[in-house]
């Protein structure tokens, strides 16, 4: 198959085909340019640029899309990434591609970086991967074979949920002592009354939903001693945007639980296909006795069910109260690929050399430890 690689490096260009590449971001929210085109208005630094590659067939049907940025790094060079890229925990992201002729893609993707853009860049570092991501690990291995260095490390976990057809089968799935808890919560909060679940379902909804994302959040954090989302001051413009762009597409489930009319806690989840995503919460940390955060994620879990959900998806992180639903986990990666050139090579080899002696010392330091505490010094 001839397949003809376009870079798109403007932004008007990218939006004329955001209907095409929606098409090839299938259900995945995080995938879509409602999100990734978004994220680029309000986190692009000084320096970085649009690095889009999309690749067309005879037909000049847009069949694969890499919803890349360039940015310039002092020492790693001229860096490639995913666009909703960082602290924005962007989940699933990936060249995107049709299926029927993914591999026919990959070859040319490769082929296009080491030759016709082969002196564009100096390295791919793509984090937070899904494990099971072929399209991703067929271009390291199509890169690695061309000469270019691919490295692959392993980094937190997602966390995936298969819902079953109702809540009381969910709920029975739990541990007795939970199961009790559940229905005693229920009892005591949602059939009493105390506790009404708000939905934004318009412009209004979302001002006031994420002003109690954002003071719930952020509190939260505060009272763990971190600084939280909103800390970036980018964070609060993107979400906004993002919330009304997937609110027009009946993507967006912004709800926050309100107990005895005070706010106790809230989520920011997205809906693709069959599956809800679980992306931002709060929870007020004066009402942590009544456990607020559970009981907004048991109504949110029951609402899914029955609006037939199959799945929902926690993201990355590994707090303990999703294996106690039962979701179960998969590993994120890390692909960092150096381009062929002998600084680059370089480069690459200098920074694996300190990562290995950072994992030494840490490595180190854990056994002193433990040593340690085994001798009670």
């Amino acid at each position: 198959m001839q397949l003809e690689v376009e870079l798109i490096q403007d932004e008007r260009r990218l939006a004329a085909v955001a209907d095409e590449w929606n098409a090839l971001a299938g259900t995945v929210p995080f995938r879509r340019s409602e999100w990734l085109a978004t994220w680029w208005r309000h986190f692009r630094r000084a320096g970085d640029e649009l690095f889009v590659p999309a690749v067309y067939d005879r037909e000049r049907r847009l069949v694969a899309l890499a919803p890349w940025y360039l940015s310039r790094d002092g020492w790693h060079g001229r860096v490639l990434r995913f666009l909703g890229s960082g602290k924005v925990c962007s989940e699933y992201l990936s060249v995107l591609a049709d299926c029927p002729v993914a591999d026919q893609v990959v070859g040319r993707l490769a082929s296009w970086l080491t030759h016709e853009a082969s002196g564009k860049w100096d390295l791919l570092d793509f984090d937070g991967v899904a494990s099971s991501d072929v399209v991703l690990a067929r271009l390291a291995d199509e890169l690695s074979a061309t000469g270019c260095r691919a490295f692959r490390r392993q980094r937190e976990q997602i966390w995936r949920l298969t819902l079953p057809a109702s809540w009381d089968e969910l709920v029975g799935r739990l541990s007795k002592k939970r199961r009790a808890k559940i229905r005693a919560q229920e009892r005591e909060f949602f059939e009493s009354g105390r506790a009404k679940l708000q939905t934004a379902d318009d412009a209004r909804g979302i001002s006031q939903g994420l002003d109690v994302l954002h003071r719930l959040h952020q509190a939260r954090r505060s009272s763990l001693g971190e600084a939280g989302c909103f800390a970036l001051p980018q964070f609060e413009g993107f979400l906004a945007e993002s919330a009304l762009r997937f609110q027009r597409l009946g993507r967006l489930r912004l709800q926050w639980l309100e107990v005895d009319r005070r706010p106790g806690a809230v989520e920011f989840d997205l809906l693709g296909g069959d599956a809800l995503f679980y992306y931002q919460t709060g929870i007020e940390p004066g009402l942590a006795e009544i456990s607020p955060g559970w009981l907004l994620q048991a109504a949110s879990l029951k609402r899914a069910i029955a609006e037939g959900c199959r799945y929902f998806d926690f993201l990355r992180g590994d707090e303990a109260y999703k294996s106690t639903w039962g979701a179960q986990p998969e590993p994120l990666v890390q692909f960092r690929i150096a381009a062929r050139r002998p600084l680059a090579r370089l480069r690459h080899k200098l920074w694996r050399a300190a990562l290995e002696g950072k994992n030494h010392w840490q490595s180190t330091k854990n056994w002193a430890v433990a040593t340690c505490g085994k001798k009670a010094c």
